[in-house]
């Protein structure tokens, strides 16, 4: 389907994920749908009444997301999505065809101090779409990437370079490699690993003639570079998973460690094919 779904609780964190996804949605010509979960804690709606009540105020809830849209853009195709059921399946299931999936970083769920919410990382290593985790809707500056060669990080390139040309900002490629403990091979090391990383982003340069690019080969443990990185970044956009990873883990140790605590708002894209 042509559109993006954003979650919303009513939250403060989903108000920011609604106004990203809005600008989303408008850059990209795309309908957005505001979805929002709500809970009947019982296995049957024994008291019809309150079963009512408690829907009315869950669309009441609902409403407040759909005004935000559309009072920031009057242009844009918006629909609403109420549906009873837990957080993250639910948004799973209505992002299934989706082109994206934006959610905040923490929900009105949650601990005040944990950076972000069982959620998104719940959806970011489940989802068949790119997810957005939204920390600041007006975030400006340029989009970051980082890539180590493996299929989820040529989707987060990927990725990168529709949003850095949708959004007219440079996008910074970075790569962080370990130097091996042998010394002697660190100039050869270097050499080889610039190269590859050359290569790596050599087609989509041709794809997107106009981008304006810069890239970084650092040799040091990645966590520690793409939160260096992400710092004054619009966005950092990473894969969900590496190679070397068990093969049944739906989210990599970086792209949580990035959802949990980088400085801005993180895209985790997929690879097609999924182990």
């Amino acid at each position: 389907m042509n559109e993006i779904v954003v979650g919303y609780d009513g939250s403060a964190g989903s108000e920011r994920a609604v106004r990203w996804a809005v600008r989303e949605a408008t850059l990209r010509g795309l309908e957005l749908v505001v979805c929002h979960a709500w809970h009947w804690l019982y296995a049957d709606p024994l008291h019809t009444a309150s079963y009512e009540t408690v829907q009315r105020f869950a669309d009441l809830e609902l409403s407040k997301g759909m005004f935000v849209a559309e009072t920031m853009a009057p242009s844009l195709k918006v629909r609403k999505a109420l549906v009873q059921g837990p957080a993250s399946p639910t948004l799973l299931h209505e992002a299934s065809q989706a082109v994206m999936l934006v959610v905040g970083a923490r929900g009105a769920g949650g601990f005040p101090a944990l950076a972000s919410g069982s959620t998104p990382r719940q959806v970011a290593g489940h989802a068949l779409c790119p997810v957005v985790v939204v920390r600041d809707p007006a975030a400006e500056g340029p989009i970051v990437v980082g890539i180590d060669g493996s299929r989820a990080s040529h989707a987060a390139l990927a990725l990168a370079f529709e949003e850095a040309v949708l959004r007219r900002s440079e996008l910074v490629v970075v790569h962080a490699a370990e130097l091996p403990a042998d010394a002697s091979t660190h100039e050869e090391f270097a050499r080889t690993s610039g190269s590859w990383l050359e290569r790596e982003i050599g087609l989509w340069r041709t794809k997107h003639p106009a981008a304006d690019v810069t890239v970084r080969l650092v040799h040091r443990e990645a966590r520690a570079v793409l939160l260096e990185a992400a710092q004054g970044a619009s966005l950092l956009v990473v894969g969900d998973r590496g190679e070397d990873g068990p093969p049944n883990l739906r989210l990599g140790s970086v792209s949580g460690a990035m959802i949990d605590v980088a400085p801005t708002n993180v895209a985790v894209a997929h690879s097609l094919s999924r182990g």
